[in-house]
């Protein structure tokens, strides 16, 4: 069951020099007890992708069209009070870099039950003893000591579980995980993603994991939803995804990923575009190597292979759909 979409989110920045669009027409669902992966290259939209989910957008930002569903509610159009009662509560961040998201100046225990208070409206002992659950089950040793402990002394890997933890005890339903384990070493990041698994099973949570990481994605995701310069140009269940990418963005990625020891790594030549640069037809077009001449005069349409699987490139076009 589906319990957010995202419909044809177009988002851009009022510059100094005028608009320009950063989003194109972005259109993707999360499940119950599903991960969806946002994967590209850095700057190309993910975050900014998820960041309107919750309406915590930067000044210059600006939706121009689009709906996105929660709950039978179009969060865009809501008031600022009505997103306070969601974010935390029903829909909650876990932030990129987990070593800046915790107040140096509060314990980490303080911190927890604000959150339990605001988003609970738990006091006293029965807002104690959550923050201890929540601490229990994110598996953070020796939880209710831990919870005097100031954030400089927990590394790296436990202040991504206590971030966790505060997601957990407001038993939020959605949780955006913006490149959770970019800060951590591989054993960690291991651990956070077997948390995750853990949540998504036992709590039947949604989550939405964005991040550049494909084989982090292959060893956890459902579905994959790949982002170029603003637009999701593939989308598949992550079994089919890998074992058969249709956009030539995609495969590039996946022929970028060290794999076999001596082998050389394929690039992807050139950058991918700033939100200034204007480029006609496919955006991919100027970096692809099987670029057609139809690629830089018109926009590719979502072509599809079955329901679940599509590629907005004119090369899937000769065995695809534009709607099943």
């Amino acid at each position: 069951m589906k319990v957010l979409e995202v419909e044809n989110l177009n988002l851009g920045f009022d510059c100094d020099d005028g608009y320009h669009q950063a989003l194109y027409d972005v259109t993707f669902s999360v499940e119950c007890g599903k991960m969806l992966a946002l994967v590209g290259e850095s700057g190309c939209g993910k975050t900014i992708s998820a960041m309107s989910i919750l309406q915590l957008l930067p000044k210059r930002a600006r939706i121009t069209s689009g709906v996105i569903t929660f709950d039978n509610k179009n969060l865009i159009e809501m008031s600022s009070s009505e997103l306070q009662h969601i974010r935390g509560r029903r829909i909650a961040l876990i932030p990129q870099d987990p070593m800046t998201s915790l107040n140096p100046l509060f314990t980490v225990g303080d911190q927890l039950l604000e959150v339990i208070k605001i988003h609970q409206g738990l006091s006293g002992e029965k807002a104690y003893k959550k923050a201890i659950e929540a601490f229990e089950e994110v598996q953070i040793p020796c939880a209710e000591e831990r919870l005097k402990s100031y954030p400089h002394e927990f590394s790296g890997g436990m202040k991504q579980r206590a971030i966790i933890a505060m997601a957990l005890a407001c038993n939020a339903e959605i949780l955006i995980a913006d490149e959770p384990t970019t800060a951590l070493d591989v054993t960690i990041q291991a651990q956070i993603m077997d948390l995750m698994h853990k949540i998504k099973a036992e709590r039947n949570t949604a989550i939405l994991l964005i991040t550049h990481d494909l084989a982090l994605v292959k060893e956890n995701a459902d579905t994959v939803s790949v982002m170029y310069a603003g637009r999701i140009v593939e989308s598949a269940p992550a079994s089919e995804f890998f074992a058969n990418p249709l956009h030539p963005y995609s495969k590039a990625l996946l022929n970028s990923i060290p794999s076999q020891r001596g082998k050389t790594l394929d690039t992807i030549c050139g950058q991918p575009p700033s939100i200034q640069q204007k480029i006609s037809g496919c955006r991919f077009h100027p970096r692809c190597k099987h670029v057609m001449e139809v690629c830089s005069e018109n926009i590719p349409k979502n072509y599809y292979i079955n329901k679940d699987h599509f590629s907005a490139c004119f090369l899937t076009k000769g065995f695809g759909q534009e709607s099943l």
